[in-house]
C-alpha cells in the first residue's frame, strides 16, 4: 500500500476515533440542573485539559490546546474569556497570581500580578476623622481601586513561557465579547445582587441593567465595548493600558467617579494616577514549597498568604495519619489546623517589599510542630487564638495577643490548564468583591477592582504591628492559593478556588480530601465546605451542618455559622497513572464548572 494512502487511512481512523471519543465520553458526576452544554464537572482524556467555572471559557482554552498551544497559552486565553463571561469575578481591571510548572526543566515558577496601591496612598487611605470609613463605602469608591495587574500578567506569562503572541491569545475572547454568550442564572443573579450600586454608575447601568433589569436567563449578552478594548490592548501589547488611552480613561474614572447624582451615593474619588500605571511591574517570585507525605506542594508566596498558610496547615497535619481517622476526627484536625495557621497568617504576612515576612520559618516543620501540639483531639481551641513566633518557636506556646481575621472579598475565579507536554498552570485572578468597585470604565466594557480593601483599614489588633496596612506602591495581602503538587518531580494535581479568605481552607480541604482521604478529585471539590479562620464560628455550608459528624464536632467545642452563600468554586486537574489528564470542577456551586480535555475517553 502506498505510504501516502496508508497515512490518509491512519489519519481517517484517528479522526473517527477522536470524534467517537468526543461523543461518547462520560462523566460520572452530573452537571448542575439546567446547566448549559459544556458544564461538565469531570472529564478524562489525553493531550491536555482545562477547568474553569464557565463552559465558553473552558472551550476557548481547549481550542487553543487543539491548535497546538501550550498550557500557558490556554490559561491566558481562558482568563481573557472569563473576563467576558465571569466579569464580576475577574477581568483586565484586576489582578491575580499565576503558578506554572515547566515540564522542560521540572521547575515551578510564579508571576505576582497583584494590584498595587497608588504612590499617593499611605496607611490612612481609608481613615477619615480618625476612624475607618464604612466598608461598603470603601468598596464602591475610587479609593479602593488598585493598579490593575492582570493584563501585564498575561503579557509576561506569554513572553516567558507561551507560544502565542498576546493578540492571538486574546482573539477568541474578543470574538466572544463581540458575538455574545448565553446568560445563565449565576450571571443574572450577580447583576441582581448588585443592582442598587450598578445603577448608580451610568456606564455600568447601561451595560448590565439594560432597560433597568438584569439580562434574562437564556438571552444573549454581548459586550462590544470590551471587544474593542481587548483588540486595542492586544494590538499594543498592553501599552494602551499602562502608557496610553485606556489607562487615561481608567485614571479619569477613578479620580472622577462617573456616578449619577440622583443615586445619592457618596462615592469617594481615588488616588490612582497615570504614573502608577506606567510604574506597574509584575514580579517573579520563588514559589512556596512544602513537603507533604512525600509530595512536593508549591504555591504562591507573599503578598499572597495562600501558599504559606496552606503550607503551614499541611505541616501541622503531617504528623497525623488523616486517612486512618474517622471522619469527625479528620474534620476536627482540619478545622484546628486552619484556626492556628490563620492566626500566624494575620500576624506575619504582608507585602515582602514592606514587611519582613518570615516565610521559610512559617512553613518549617519545626514551627508547625510547635503549633500542632496545641491541638486537643477532644476539645477545640477558643478563637481568636494568638500567633506563634516562627523565628523562635516554643512548643505548645502562643503569643499573648490574639490575631483575628479581617473580612476579605469573596468573588474571584480560578482556572487550571495542562498540555500534552506536561506543562501545568494554576491561575487565580480577581477584581475582589462581586462586581469589584461597581464602576465600569465608560466606553470600555470592564469593571475596576476594589482590591485595596484587602488592606487592613486600621491595625487589626491595636498595639500590634500589622503587616497589611496601606502604603504607596504596596500590594495588599491576598488569600489566593493556586497550588501545584508534584510526585517524584512530575505533576500530580493542580488546584485553586475563589472565595476570599476561604480560598485557603477550600484548597486545603480539596488537597487533604484527595491525598489523605482518597476521594476522587471531583468529590473532594464537591465536599461540603467548612472554613475556620481563627474566628468564634467556622463559616460552613448548610450541607456541612447536615452531616452526622456535626454533632460530634460540636461536642468537642467546634462552633459553626451557616452561610447563605456557597464557599468556593474550585477547579483542578490531575495526571492519572495511565498518562491521561483528569479535569475536575464544581458540580453545583456557581451553577457548576466546566472541566474539559482535548481528547476525552471514558473514565470509570
Amino acid at each position: 500500500m502506498p505510504v501516502q494512502r496508508r497515512t490518509r487511512i491512519v489519519r481517517s481512523v484517528l479522526a473517527v476515533s477522536c470524534a467517537t471519543a468526543l461523543l461518547t465520553a462520560g462523566a460520572p458526576v452530573s452537571a448542575a440542573p439546567g446547566a448549559p452544554p459544556g458544564k461538565v464537572p469531570e472529564q478524562a482524556g489525553y493531550l491536555g485539559a482545562v477547568s474553569s467555572i464557565d463552559a465558553d471559557a473552558s472551550q476557548v482554552g481547549i481550542d487553543v490546546l487543539r491548535r497546538g498551544g501550550n498550557a500557558v497559552d490556554a490559561a491566558v486565553a481562558t482568563a481573557a474569556a472569563l473576563g467576558v463571561t465571569d466579569p464580576f469575578s475577574a477581568g483586565i481591571g484586576g489582578g491575580g497570581f499565576f503558578v506554572f510548572y515547566e515540564a522542560r526543566t521540572g521547575k515551578v515558577h510564579t508571576i505576582d500580578g497583584r494590584e498595587t496601591a497608588p504612590a499617593a496612598a499611605d496607611e490612612n487611605l481609608f481613615v477619615e476623622n480618625g476612624k475607618a470609613i464604612p466598608f461598603a463605602e470603601a468598596v464602591t469608591s475610587g479609593l479602593s481601586v488598585g493598579t490593575p495587574g492582570t493584563p501585564a500578567t498575561w503579557r509576561d506569562a506569554l513572553r516567558k513561557w507561551g507560544t502565542l503572541p498576546l493578540a492571538r491569545a486574546m482573539k477568541p475572547a474578543e470574538n466572544l465579547a463581540r458575538r455574545g454568550f448565553t446568560v445563565d442564572k449565576t450571571f443574572h443573579d450577580q447583576i441582581a445582587n448588585n443592582a442598587a450600586r450598578f445603577s448608580a454608575f451610568p456606564a455600568t447601568r447601561d451595560l448590565y441593567l439594560p432597560g433597568g433589569a438584569p439580562p434574562v436567563v437564556g438571552s444573549k449578552f454581548a459586550n462590544p465595548d470590551l471587544a474593542k478594548t481587548y483588540g486595542e490592548l492586544a494590538r499594543t501589547g498592553t501599552a494602551a493600558l499602562y502608557r496610553g488611552r485606556i489607562g487615561e480613561e481608567v485614571v479619569r474614572t477613578v479620580q472622577q467617579p462617573p456616578v449619577d447624582p440622583a443615586a445619592g451615593l457618596n462615592v469617594r474619588p481615588g488616588k490612582l494616577a497615570k504614573s502608577d500605571l506606567e510604574a506597574y511591574r509584575t514580579v517573579d517570585r520563588e514559589p512556596t514549597h512544602t513537603e507533604y507525605r512525600g509530595l512536593d506542594v508549591y504555591g504562591m508566596p507573599a503578598p499572597s498568604s495562600g501558599g504559606l498558610t496552606v503550607g503551614e496547615a499541611l505541616n501541622i497535619l503531617e504528623g497525623t495519619d488523616l486517612g486512618e481517622l474517622g471522619k469527625a476526627d479528620y474534620l476536627h484536625r482540619f478545622l484546628e489546623s486552619t484556626r492556628l495557621s490563620f492566626a500566624d497568617r494575620n500576624r506575619w504576612i504582608g507585602d515582602p517589599a514592606f514587611s519582613d515576612v518570615p516565610a521559610d520559618e512559617l512553613i518549617s516543620q519545626e514551627f508547625a510542630d510547635s503549633r500542632a501540639c496545641l491541638i486537643d483531639p477532644a476539645q477545640a481551641l477558643v478563637s481568636p487564638v494568638a500567633p506563634g513566633d516562627p523565628r523562635n518557636p516554643q512548643p505548645c506556646q502562643a503569643g499573648p495577643t490574639p490575631a483575628p481575621t479581617p473580612y476579605e472579598g469573596e468573588n474571584t475565579t480560578h482556572l487550571t490548564t495542562a498540555d500534552k507536554w506536561g506543562n501545568v498552570v494554576a491561575y487565580t485572578l480577581t477584581i475582589e468583591q462581586e462586581g469589584g468597585s461597581g464602576m465600569v470604565v465608560p466606553g470600555r466594557g470592564f469593571l475596576l477592582n476594589n482590591e485595596l480593601t484587602d488592606f487592613s483599614m486600621v491595625p487589626v489588633t491595636p498595639g500590634v504591628p500589622d503587616p497589611n496596612l496601606p502604603a504607596a506602591g504596596k500590594r495588599p495581602r491576598s488569600s489566593m492559593a493556586p497550588t501545584i503538587v508534584l510526585k517524584d518531580g512530575k505533576p500530580l494535581l493542580a488546584a485553586g478556588s475563589p472565595g476570599g479568605a476561604s480560598i485557603i481552607t477550600t484548597v486545603l480541604q480539596v488537597l487533604t480530601g484527595r491525598l489523605d482521604r482518597d476521594l476522587r478529585l471531583v468529590d473532594a471539590i464537591a465536599a461540603p465546605r467548612a472554613s475556620q479562620r481563627n474566628s468564634d464560628n467556622a463559616q460552613v455550608e448548610q450541607a456541612f451542618l447536615d452531616q452526622p459528624e456535626t454533632a460530634d464536632l460540636r461536642a468537642r467545642g467546634q462552633e459553626f455559622a451557616a452561610t447563605p452563600s456557597e464557599i468556593g468554586a474550585a477547579t483542578a486537574v490531575e495526571l492519572l497513572p495511565d498518562g491521561r489528564w483528569l479535569a475536575a470542577a464544581e458540580p453545583v456551586r456557581r451553577g457548576g464548572g466546566s472541566a474539559r480535555v482535548v481528547l476525552p475517553v471514558p473514565h470509570p
